[in-house]
């Protein structure tokens, strides 16, 4: 098996993915592992939006209706949300499992994490749902990271109802 490096992302052993029958476009052994994009990259929509706007108002310059600097009032608000809404990706998957953990009051088991946006600018926001260590899963809990300062922005838990404690244990 080979090493593990923090800073290639998720990964799917080889070994689980033949297993499972994993097809090729989602083999990570394949493909490479994934990585979450980073929002920032919005902000290269925006100079696109942006150099609409500048030609558009050049195009207004050399003969162009005047009617069309609302085209560039609406090229330039669409830029300028853009580039406020670009923000830094600075928390990755693998530390917003590892502060998710550390912020549970049991033994975490499973883990998942999946990146959300939150408010009209897009905060990126990691949304971590883990369960318990025992055998079948008795916590269950859902934090939220701040993608961009890894501070906990809200935490849930509670125990796995009974019925559904009985049903994991009966699939397995």
């Amino acid at each position: 098996m080979s090493e593990r490096r923090p800073d290639l992302g998720i990964e799917v052993a080889a070994d689980v993915a033949a297993a499972a029958g994993m097809p090729d476009d989602l083999d990570a052994n394949v493909l490479g592992p994934y990585e979450v994009p980073n929002p920032a990259r919005r902000r290269r929509a925006g100079l696109v939006y942006l150099g609409a706007a500048v030609a558009t108002a050049v195009g207004i310059a050399l003969g162009l209706p005047g009617g069309m600097w609302v085209v560039v009032g609406l090229f330039a608000m669409i830029a300028g949300y853009h580039f406020l809404g670009g923000h830094h990706l600075a928390v990755g998957d693998e530390e917003a499992l590892t502060l998710a953990t550390a912020e549970m009051d049991f033994p975490v088991g499973h883990a998942s994490a999946v990146l959300g946006f939150d408010g009209f600018l897009a905060r990126p926001t990691w949304n971590v749902l883990v369960f318990s260590a025992d055998e079948p899963p008795s916590q269950r809990g859902l934090v939220r990271v701040d993608g961009r300062s890894g501070a906990i922005v809200e935490t849930y838990t509670e125990s796995v109802p009974s019925a559904e404690q009985d049903w994991a244990g009966s699939a397995g």
